[in-house]
């Protein structure tokens, strides 16, 4: 066989070229046509007696697309064992396939390849990380939310809003003269306005600087709360920003909190018989180690990978884009249904929508490909055995037998992406273990 590929790195494209010549077709095709007549059975013919010229008019269609799709097959192949550096991610369908007179076939087919790049340094990546150990801190802010579910609540009508009092208010708010969410042009949440919302006197309540400006607020007394939107803020369109808020104190409620003593664990809590603060501290202490504990796992990844999105830039095949993309925007579509949000609120968010998850897109696909590269690079290998566990535990948490859900993933062709995705998650856990990690103390904000 005649075969070119011309390749177009930049897009990730390439462009197969094939000629098979006469005799390898013919020799295919005599092949196939045997095969049928073995098998076909028309009346009037012993099986395996039907003469090569009826078996070839009555499947000329089928022996033709059968001979196109073997030839095709073959080339395909053999381009990939000539070029150890052609990494093919799709075989699309071939733009034209031609029979020549004498027998021979040829045809163009185009390829989409894998991102050509080389790998950055990857060993010994310099990460930082807060200590795991719960502090004094974190279990005394967990006692407290403890003690605030028992609270009991009184109404004050003859004093003003204290620190630590609870305010039972209406409020609404604007950005710029105009109602928030007209200004911002999508849904805002709980930001632009609720009635009979609580929320206590103290500095981190609802957001920064809100809560201390209705300090002596009297019952019934309406104030305008002017609250400038941190950096950090979940909505980056209101980040900066100056909200103003129309609030009215409807309510004073004084809160008192429960005595945190052995009892109140034992009985209240039904911690259980004996039990006492200490154990409740204990408790509480392993807990925020172990939640800890996954957290920095997480952050470790996300710095591993934000470090190799920055060493490296390459072109993507953009019709795996546009897929991953479109699947990430149908997700997040979904969620904002599931969240309450209108078609008509999430037809107005579209543009972000798009931007967001052609941006995810990009980011993952960049990090799957340089993942896997590295797993190529150190030899990293995923056995039978460990795609049989993993689709044993799916199997378990859908309560399906093992065999069943086997052969349910190998006719949707999904036993692949199953392979890589164990394959992603090994090369992974090589960058942590071969990282850097840095402990460093979590700076506190001031109040």
């Amino acid at each position: 066989m005649n075969i070119t590929v011309d390749k177009q790195l930049a897009e990730c494209a390439a462009t197969l070229r094939a000629e098979i010549p006469a005799d390898k077709a013919k020799d295919e095709r005599k092949k196939i046509v045997q095969a049928f007549g073995s098998q076909a059975k028309i009346p009037g013919f012993r099986p395996g007696k039907i003469p090569q010229t009826v078996i070839e008019k009555r499947f000329g269609n089928d022996i033709k697309q059968e001979l196109e799709q073997r030839l095709v097959s073959a080339a395909c192949h053999e381009a990939i064992q000539n070029d150890d550096e052609l990494k093919v991610l799709n075989f699309n369908a071939p733009e034209s396939i031609t029979h020549g007179d004498d027998g021979s076939l040829s045809f163009t087919m185009p390829l989409t390849l894998a991102p050509s790049f080389e790998l950055p340094s990857y060993k010994e990546l310099e990460i930082k990380v807060p200590p795991t150990a719960a502090t004094d801190e974190d279990v005394q802010r967990e006692l407290d939310g403890v003690l605030e579910r028992y609270a009991e609540y009184s109404d004050i009508e003859d004093r003003a809003l204290q620190p630590d009092d609870i305010a039972v208010i209406d409020f609404t708010s604007t950005l710029d003269g105009k109602p928030l969410e007209e200004a911002l042009g999508k849904p805002a949440g709980i930001l632009a306005g609720k009635e009979d919302y609580w929320v206590q006197i103290k500095e981190d309540a609802f957001l920064p600087g809100f809560a201390k400006q209705l300090e002596g607020a009297a019952l019934n007394e309406q104030r305008d709360i002017t609250c400038t939107v941190a950096d950090g803020f979940p909505m980056e369109e209101l980040r900066g920003t100056e909200i103003v808020f129309d609030a009215t104190v409807k309510g004073i409620k004084e809160q008192k909190l429960p005595e945190l003593d052995d009892t109140f664990v034992s009985d209240t809590l039904q911690f259980g018989k004996d039990k006492t603060v200490a154990d409740l501290k204990k408790l509480i202490s392993e807990q925020i180690t172990q939640q800890k504990g996954q957290q920095i796992e997480e952050m470790k990844v996300n710095q591993i990978v934000e470090q190799l999105l920055d060493k490296v830039d390459f072109p993507l095949p953009e019709d795996l884009v546009n897929a991953e993309a479109q699947s990430s925007a149908d997700e997040m579509v979904q969620r904002g249904a599931q969240s309450g949000m209108s078609d008509e609120d999430i037809a107005a968010d579209q543009a972000a929508i798009v931007a967001t998850a052609q941006q995810q897109a990009r980011n993952n696909l960049k990090t799957n490909f340089i993942l896997q590269e590295i797993a190529n690079e150190e030899k990293i290998e995923v056995s039978d055995t460990e795609v049989a566990q993993r689709v044993a535990g799916m199997a378990q948490q859908q309560k399906k037998a093992p065999k069943a859900m086997m052969k349910e993933l190998q006719r949707s062709g999904r036993i692949s992406s199953i392979r890589n995705s164990i394959l992603i998650g090994k090369a992974i856990d090589f960058l942590v273990d071969s990282a850097k990690v840095e402990e460093v103390e979590t700076e506190k904000e001031d109040a």
